[in-house]
């Protein structure tokens, strides 16, 4: 069974041809792709492909390593864009202020826009490989990987999200080159209905946007809240692109639910207007990571921001104030830190497998994600202090800024870390930490 330790409370209360437009090489930072790793075996063709893309620049012990990221700069997951992209620019001056990965400078980072539309971000997943990166970042919507992966994992180039949850990510058939820093929404799901039965409200209702996040998320809360003796008395899934949601609403309201669970991204602030307007009570609902945002008040209610106080929701966190004064250093104007830990340590983590290979191929250091993170390994919490290890031949154990990670087979984090967020009267607010692991 799954095992949820104690919430802590945090003290301050609070994944070759020309680039197409969708791709830019940043000038003034640098970037990282990773990727993520499940069973690996090749055939003589195979062994064959790799050393082409390794001749054509995919990198060798050699070369320098260049990063690829697939996030968000447009669509409904904007407000997700700049931690993804300041995280990863954070690791790789890290990086390369500890000399680089393996004794060469971190180059630009290439970026490509996922945009929230599937052939928009193929086609940026496409620029890349075409820009021969090492490792590609993202994509940030689970959807969005789904549309690329097989572009970039095809290639046989590793990568890696710090922000996909979605479950159905971790049978993909990639080849063993896609991993995640993020934890899957089945890790996810259970602290979320834990929250709801602490509260003693056993009648509820879930409603989710009807693709791979909403189903998923769906099927993990409802699971976990009938184990725990609660009633699930409704399920509804609607088009996010919808511009009524007066089925959900008339459906919740005829059941009258102690709870609603609510599993949405930016359209989710529709649905909470609604919501409250039919009679719903802020201390009613619950929201996941998709709508964890500062100004969610002001998105709902433009003239009464103060109509979300009382609702709660889970996101994947990091209790980790030391990153979060870092990040802040590193990037001043950033106000939303959603997924930046697990985005850092999808950088960290690749870079430390390239150290422990003593290769920038991804067919080489694929092979060593996993086992940079395993528990025999001795602990270490820095780029430069895990490498030093490396160096002297030694197992390591990197320990992220969002948490031990523990990659399995199948390249899913086998631990994660969530915050509690909640909204009250002085607004958005973190009141504490729960950890979550998947091997209790």
């Amino acid at each position: 069974m799954p095992h949820i330790k104690g919430i802590r409370t945090h003290p301050h209360h609070r994944h070759g041809h020309p680039p197409t437009q969708a791709v830019r090489r940043r000038l003034n930072g640098a970037t990282t792709i990773m990727a993520s790793k499940k069973v690996l075996g090749f055939t003589a063709a195979t062994a064959a492909l790799v050393l082409g893309l390794t001749a054509c620049g995919n990198g060798d012990g050699g070369d320098e390593f260049t990063f690829g990221i697939l996030y968000p700069q447009t669509g409904a997951l904007a407000f997700l864009g700049p931690p993804q992209i300041a995280a990863a620019e954070y690791a790789i001056s890290e990086i390369n202020e500890a000399g680089g990965i393996l004794g060469a400078e971190v180059p630009a980072i290439v970026e490509g826009d996922e945009a929230g539309d599937g052939a928009q971000a193929n086609e940026a997943a496409n620029s890349l490989v075409n820009s021969n990166v090492n490792a590609v970042i993202g994509a940030a919507a689970s959807g969005m990987t789904q549309a690329t992966y097989d572009t970039i994992t095809g290639a046989e180039i590793v990568q890696c999200s710090g922000s996909n949850t979605a479950p159905d990510l971790t049978d993909i058939d990639d080849g063993g080159y896609f991993f995640r820093t993020a934890p899957s929404d089945l890790m996810s799901g259970p602290v979320l209905a834990r929250k709801i039965v602490e509260n003693n409200q056993l009648s509820v209702g879930i409603v989710a946007r009807a693709d791979d996040y909403g189903n998923g998320y769906l099927g993990a809360v409802k699971d976990e809240l009938e184990g725990l003796g609660a009633e699930v008395v409704l399920t509804e899934t609607y088009d996010p692109d919808a511009t009524s949601f007066d089925s959900v609403i008339n459906a919740v309201s005829s059941e009258e639910p102690d709870a609603v669970a609510l599993i949405s991204f930016e359209e989710g602030a529709q649905v909470v207007a609604e919501l409250l307007e039919s009679g719903l009570e802020g201390d009613q609902l619950y929201i996941t990571d998709g709508l964890n945002d500062p100004d969610l008040g002001t998105t709902v209610n433009e003239n009464d921001p103060s109509v979300v106080e009382g609702i709660t929701g889970v996101a994947p966190g990091a209790d980790n104030p030391e990153f979060n004064e870092g990040l802040r250093e590193s990037a001043p104007d950033l106000d939303v830190f959603q997924f930046a830990p697990q985005v850092y340590d999808c950088v960290t983590a690749i870079a430390l497998a390239a150290e422990s290979a003593g290769s920038t191929s991804p067919a080489d250091y694929v092979e060593h994600l996993p086992e940079i993170s395993r528990p025999d390994g001795t602990e270490c919490g820095t780029f430069a202090e895990c490498r030093d290890l490396l160096e002297n031949d030694e197992k390591i154990d990197y320990q992220g800024v969002s948490g031990n990670i523990d990659f399995d087979d199948n390249g899913d984090p086998t631990s994660a870390t969530f915050e509690v967020f909640h909204y009250g009267p002085d607004g958005h607010e973190v009141l504490g930490y729960e950890e979550y692991s998947s091997e209790e």
